[in-house]
């Protein structure tokens, strides 16, 4: 790059070369433009399925279809293990209730891998079809159910921004900011008041359902949401079995998405701490020769702000030079800057000679 001795800019369309005007005591800090977005923004989420990622269609409008697709799968999920295991029935020892809410609930008890033992099967088909319902539950928990639930959180974490600035008004553009600011913070707030909300209604129920005192139901809400399961208490009633289906997955979820957002809220802590030590530290002209990219001597300020996110870790070299080596491809004319007769050149190499 850069052959003919120029020193320009490594990725030149980041600065303005307009020069201040001389009556002015402008800064000779050059300023940086904001970047328009890119042509390939327009379709390649829709090409790669990253548009169900959208937040904003997440939050402020109907559900995507990514989460029907989840709601679908988990009920042909139910669906089949109820039929499975309501099939083999009398090869599951235990206190039973009702046929089919058994059947459900053994089903949601092997999913969520709470295991009471209030049900156990006791054949070679059973054993089979618990051990293959167990992995596919597991699965399906962990990598579609658990996006649902930050789906639904997502949905309360403009109730919670509305209540925490009820003295401003905030438009749409101005909430989905805060959400991405602040988004991590507002999950966990929000993943703790509703298994906060989770146990105490578990533990209502089966004292009021299951007859226990409530030092015992909160003991066995407890072993239930972290997974635990000892078994020697549970749900034993019809009534009972029938609120457990939805919440003992509701409550495994959320407790496994709070810890899961309490460990990123760390990580994230842990990178502003890193990125705040990058930008205040002094250069040195050990930094500078390895921000050189192009070796010519002088590091221009793409390079500075590539060497940067070097440092805080968002890049790597492994990124950095996959790109370059298609900068150096489309840089026909080896002037180190990209112009519209370059990318002509670069695609129809036949008119280059």
């Amino acid at each position: 790059m850069a052959s003919n001795g120029t020193n320009r800019s490594l990725l030149s369309g980041l600065v303005d070369p307009t020069p201040p005007k001389s009556n002015e005591n402008t800064s000779k800090i050059r300023r940086y433009r904001r970047c328009k977005s890119a042509p390939t923004a327009d379709f390649l989420p829709a090409e790669i399925g990253l548009n169900n990622l959208q937040r904003s269609a997440s939050i402020f409008g109907k559900p995507h279809p990514h989460y029907l697709r989840m709601a679908a799968y988990l009920g042909v999920y139910l669906s089949a293990g109820t039929i499975c295991f309501y099939s083999v029935k009398s090869q599951i020892t235990g206190k039973k209730t009702n046929g089919i809410v058994d059947s459900i609930y053994f089903c949601i008890v092997t999913m969520t891998t709470v295991g009471y033992g209030d049900l156990v099967p006791n054949s070679v088909l059973a054993k089979l079809l618990a051990c293959a319902f167990v992995f596919a539950g597991m699965g399906l928990g962990g990598i579609m159910l658990s996006k649902a639930a930050d789906y639904l959180v997502e949905k309360q974490e403009i109730l919670l921004i509305k209540a925490l600035h009820r003295r401003q008004k905030l438009g749409p553009m101005d909430m989905q900011k805060e959400v991405e600011t602040n988004g991590l913070r507002y999950k966990c707030i929000l993943f703790l008041i509703i298994i906060s909300v989770l146990i105490i209604v578990g533990t209502v129920v089966l004292a009021l359902v299951e007859g226990m005192d409530f030092v015992d139901a909160f003991y066995c809400v407890c072993s239930t949401i972290t997974t635990l399961g000892y078994g020697d208490k549970s749900f034993s009633t019809t009534g009972g079995r029938s609120f457990a289906i939805i919440w003992i997955l509701t409550s495994t979820i959320s407790l496994g998405r709070f810890f899961l957002h309490i460990a990123e809220l760390n990580t994230l802590k842990r990178q502003k701490k890193l990125v705040n030590w990058v930008l205040n530290r002094r250069m040195t002209a050990i930094d500078l020769e390895a921000a050189d990219l192009d070796g010519d001597g002088d590091v221009s300020a793409a390079e500075f702000i590539i060497y940067k996110l070097r440092e805080m870790g968002k890049i790597c070299q492994e990124d950095i030079s996959p790109i370059l080596k298609e900068f150096e491809d489309l840089d026909v004319d080896q002037s180190g800057t990209l112009s519209t007769s370059d990318i002509t050149l670069a695609q129809n190499p036949q008119t280059n000679s």
